[in-house]
């Protein structure tokens, strides 16, 4: 009898995939009391390197100049977004932070478009961002919200440079290579913040797990599912991911949200999905 490899559908192993990175970041808030957000970021992004670095086995040394100028920034704007989006997500509730860190992706994906339709969907990410504004809400701390934003334009640029760097290097060393800078960008703030001195053998086995759902798993059912899926569904599906955070960090960390912050979660999917469902090909 043939053995049949056991496979997902691409769409449950999208929506998997979202489960487990809002999982891993539910996590990742239960170590900030301990060891910190640049703590448990250096913690994450050092393990994760570590596997993929354990697993690609890069020869750096036939890494050639060009890819050497794309990678470096690479693993750097993937650091830097990390590192940032932890200490939004310490200040502000998670299913917020995701909401405006997806208005990077979002302008990024329209931007040099001049039709109409664009422009309403960018208004619309707007009025979520109005309905996350501090005054609406006393108790959101806006250096959450400017670091939540400043997450997204990294991730724009992790996304760009990746796409480049996809073209002239193979996926896995590059993700390899670009993590491994990405851990020198960041470990050292972990050292700094001292969060790393408390560290335990159950809180590095935490460490691992948050790396395996902020990583490993969601990268692998990804990418098995880029491969079936057409592109514009899967950025559909990807832009569920403000909601899946709201109902994780509730679920797990019983962060409620008001009704004009749900209704913002809800302009900011609706704006992603919309932008992608009209946008040329």
């Amino acid at each position: 009898m043939k053995n049949r490899e056991i496979s997902l559908p691409p769409v449950p192993a999208v929506l998997l995939a979202i489960i487990s990175v809002q999982c891993g970041a539910a996590i990742a808030k239960t170590l900030f009391p301990t060891i910190g957000a640049a703590g448990t970021a250096s913690m994450r992004i050092g393990i994760s390197a570590l596997i993929l670095l354990l697993a690609y086995r890069p020869n750096l040394k036939a890494i050639t100049l060009q890819q050497w100028k794309i990678v470096i920034p690479y693993g750097l704007s993937l650091g830097a977004m990390n590192l940032i989006f932890y200490i939004a997500i310490e200040k502000i509730p998670i299913g917020l932070a995701v909401t405006l860190e997806f208005v990077g992706p979002l302008l990024l994906a329209i931007a040099g478009s001049k039709r109409l339709v664009d422009y309403c969907w960018v208004m619309l990410a707007a009025i979520g961002i109005l309905l996350i504004a501090p005054w609406t809400n006393d108790r959101l701390d806006p250096i959450g919200i400017i670091c939540a934003l400043l997450a997204g334009a990294f991730w724009s640029a992790y996304i760009v440079l990746g796409g480049k760097i996809s073209k002239i290097m193979n996926d896995g060393y590059a993700v390899s290579t670009g993590m491994l800078f990405a851990a020198l960008l960041v470990l050292p703030f972990g050292f700094l913040e001292s969060g790393l001195d408390n560290l335990t053998p159950k809180l590095f086995g935490m460490g691992v797990a948050l790396a395996l759902l902020s990583s490993a798993i969601p990268f692998t059912l990804e990418m098995k599912a880029l491969g079936k899926l057409p592109p514009r569904t899967f950025s559909i599906l990807m832009s569920l991911e403000p909601a899946a955070a709201s109902i994780c960090a509730f679920i797990f960390l019983h962060e409620n949200l008001s009704f004009h912050e749900i209704l913002a979660v809800v302009c900011v999917v609706v704006a992603s999905a919309g932008a992608t469902l009209t946008a040329k090909k």
